[in-house]
């Protein structure tokens, strides 16, 4: 798997490409997150556009790193999920535990709306 970031408005964009399965593709994940919690950031998006598949695993560590964000007062958004990966999460009720949009954009625009927009 490939991350890669870059910071818009004050906000994390991680991009995804790949597979997000069990072993190091799933603990490059977690580790990104934690890194970028540990330097403060507080407004996180992953984008999922090239995510070509997750396991339980990877739904495992995006659940956690949704916990992890929101103990230390963060939010993370995932945007780009397609069809497939939009309906696993349906599948799972994971859809109610994400804040999920459409576009890179949508999910940037929604810190602005949101009170943890207001954190930098």
């Amino acid at each position: 798997m490939n991350i890669t970031t870059k910071e818009i408005e004050g906000i994390s964009v991680v991009a995804l490409s790949g597979r997000i399965v069990l072993g190091e593709e799933s603990t490059a994940l977690r580790e990104k997150v934690k890194s970028l919690l540990d330097a403060g950031k507080k407004r996180i998006v992953l984008d999922m556009s090239n995510v070509t598949y997750i396991d339980s695993t990877g739904l495992g560590i995006l659940v956690a790193a949704h916990v992890s964000a929101k103990k230390q007062g963060a939010a993370l958004h995932l945007s780009n999920l397609g069809n497939k990966f939009h309906d696993v999460l349906q599948i799972t009720r994971l859809l109610t535990v994400f804040s999920v949009f459409d576009t890179e954009a949508e999910a940037i625009k929604s810190f602005a709306t949101s009170s943890i927009g207001t954190l930098a």
